[in-house]
């Protein structure tokens, strides 16, 4: 289902991996909207090189270029040595293009799929980033970043509207420019029984430019763990909200895999606000066998309304959804299975799978 290979060449490291993880299950998920014209657009796997002394200096480079069905991604890091008690610095060049399904996307099926909406984004950033000392049980960091975003068609072309001939950007042009300074907190702490994890995320936009977006944008991540017995019980809350400018695609979608289950991508709802919890209980059925049972449920508050556009209102989305089924985790040394059946508000039955951890 994947491979894993490492290539030393000098004191460069080059590492090709294949995972069908999360993009085969998206790739299920979504309904077909594209057209492939050549073969390498069916291509699904990851290239990573690394060098760890660029400049004789300790200086490492990191080139990671990611492919799924619809989407690409390729991040480029540079990292110079910095003494353990000083914030290690991270130049930081990116670009990607993805379908904004979340958003834009069609649900169909009682909400259990998403189809496109014909609005893809393409993203470059550039910008660094400075990961602080850990201290005890929390880590942080602070990135400044640079970014351009272009909607684009199915074709590839620019636009400025979408299938309903509304806005799909800020400034109503063909793009967006912004620069955003990034303030990331997390604590993790865990235990033979139980573990803690919190992380916080906020966002200011910088209008250096007059028509560049000026914002504040804040999300949130609550994890806990515990053990009862031979089973463990997970549950996590995840809220957000933004205030000021916001394009359409800077809203929060609610729904799909990660999200509420039993629902396709973003067809719960997409807001300026959102609140979604999770709850999943996995219990042993054999050494290599693990059952689960999962409740999930999210919101947008209301506040879909005050989206641009209000692009959840014209394709129908409820604002409000609970999902609930169960599943099986199979562990071998091949790898991780993992099958889940959700079903929705909808009494729309939906099922996932994937595959993960595979070793070199």
């Amino acid at each position: 289902m994947g491979a894993q290979k490492s290539i030393h060449a000098g004191k460069a490291k080059i590492d090709v991996n294949v995972d069908f993880t999360h993009k085969l299950c998206a790739a299920l998920m979504l309904q077909p909207f594209r057209n492939s014209s050549s073969p390498l657009e069916l291509v699904i796997g990851s290239l990573c090189i690394k060098h760890p002394n660029l400049f004789g200096k300790s200086e490492k480079l990191d080139v990671l270029w990611d492919k799924g069905l619809y989407d690409s991604n390729i991040l480029i890091t540079y990292r110079k040595p910095r003494p353990e008690w000083l914030a290690q610095q991270s130049f930081v060049v990116q670009h990607s293009v993805s379908p904004e399904i979340g958003v834009h996307g069609l649900p169909d099926d009682n909400f259990s799929r998403s189809g496109s909406g014909g609005v893809n984004l393409c993203r470059f950033s550039a910008g660094l980033d400075l990961n602080e000392p850990a201290s005890s049980n929390w880590s942080s960091k602070t990135s400044i970043k640079v970014e351009h975003i272009r909607p684009v068609s199915d074709e590839g072309r620019s636009i400025n509207r979408d299938i309903h001939g509304f806005p799909v950007t800020c400034s109503g042009g063909y793009h967006d420019s912004m620069v955003v300074v990034k303030q990331e907190s997390r604590y993790a702490k865990a235990n033979d029984h139980s573990f803690s994890q919190f992380s916080l995320q906020i966002e200011q936009g910088v209008p250096i430019l007059s028509k560049w977006l000026i914002f504040n944008r804040f999300k949130f991540v609550a994890s806990r763990g515990l053990k009862l017995g031979s089973a463990f019980l997970l549950t996590s809350l995840t809220g957000g909200s933004i205030v000021g400018d916001i394009a359409p695609y800077q809203a929060f979608a609610i729904g799909g895999l990660g999200s509420v289950r039993g629902y396709g991508e973003g067809a719960v709802g997409c807001g300026r606000s959102c609140l979604v919890a999770n709850n999943e209980l996995t219990f042993p059925l054999s050494q290599m066998l693990d059952g689960a049972i999962f409740l999930d449920c999210g919101s947008d508050l209301g506040s879909a309304r005050h989206v641009p556009g209000n692009p959840a209102l014209r394709h129908g989305k409820p604002g409000n959804g609970v999902g609930l089924g169960y599943g099986l985790r199979f562990k071998s040394q091949l790898g991780h299975f993992q099958v889940d059946y959700a079903v929705n508000a909808f009494q729309q039955r939906t099922v996932y799978f994937g595959f993960s951890n595979l070793p070199s």
